[in-house]
């Protein structure tokens, strides 16, 4: 059975190109001139200078994007290589240049041509008592099997000892979770230049830049400004 392929508009797309994040929110909107931005993870750290030009590069969809009519899931395959690095020097910058060609998703594929970028979506902490998505769930539906039956209006059932259970007044302390900020922000001391041919590479004077594959980093077709 032949694979259909759907190819992804890039670069100029009309007027405006609207680029809408579907589920998970982040305000990853459209700019003016239609500049595709995706928020992505790689799939292996890239470091100026350790990491060779020529390397093959992957990172996966932080979360879903509507390019001109075409759903673009969450975790779709971006690949491509590695087009310019190198270490700094006393003299020279620190040179980082990464660009991805297509995107698949389970039975489709895409051609796109888009560059990694100096934003990324910085992690954050986030203090909750109840970190739960969604209403909260019975005993019957948390309970794991072991030890006393967790029912409260059961006058055998007793908390373990040490709980706070019968003092109202008792607080339950906050849990940190950590999640990913829903605004972008630009890598400290690093900047992006643009070749003649389109391309955009990073560039640092303070240090070599990394790019770690824990982060979530914004490939885009154009240079980005600061998000409004």
């Amino acid at each position: 059975m032949s694979t259909r392929r759907v190819v992804v508009a890039i670069l100029v797309l009309g007027a405006f190109c609207p680029i809408i994040l579907v589920g998970q929110q982040k305000p990853t909107a459209a700019t003016a001139g239609g500049t595709l931005e995706f928020p992505v993870v790689f799939e292996q750290s890239v470091i100026a200078g350790k990491t060779p030009a020529g390397t093959s590069i992957q990172a996966k969809l932080a979360v879903a994007t509507l390019v001109d009519g075409t759903v673009i899931p969450r975790n779709a395959v971006f690949s491509g290589e590695v087009i310019e690095s190198a270490a700094k020097t006393k003299t020279t910058p620190s040179r980082l240049a990464i660009r991805m060609d297509s995107v698949r998703w389970k039975n489709l594929s895409g051609a796109i041509k888009v560059y990694s970028t100096a934003w990324y979506y910085p992690t954050k902490s986030e203090a909750g008592q109840n970190l739960q998505y969604g209403p909260a769930q019975p005993p019957n539906r948390t309970w794991n099997g072991e030890g006393q039956y967790p029912d409260p209006n059961s006058k055998v059932y007793k908390p373990f000892p040490g709980s706070d259970s019968d003092d109202k007044n008792a607080s339950i302390p906050d849990t940190p979770s950590a999640i990913t900020s829903n605004q972008r922000a630009q890598m400290k001391d690093v900047e992006t230049t643009k070749s003649n041919d389109g391309a955009i590479a990073l560039v640092s004077t303070h240090t070599n830049i990394k790019l770690d594959k824990l982060t979530t980093y914004v490939l885009a077709s154009e240079a980005l400004l600061p998000a409004k």
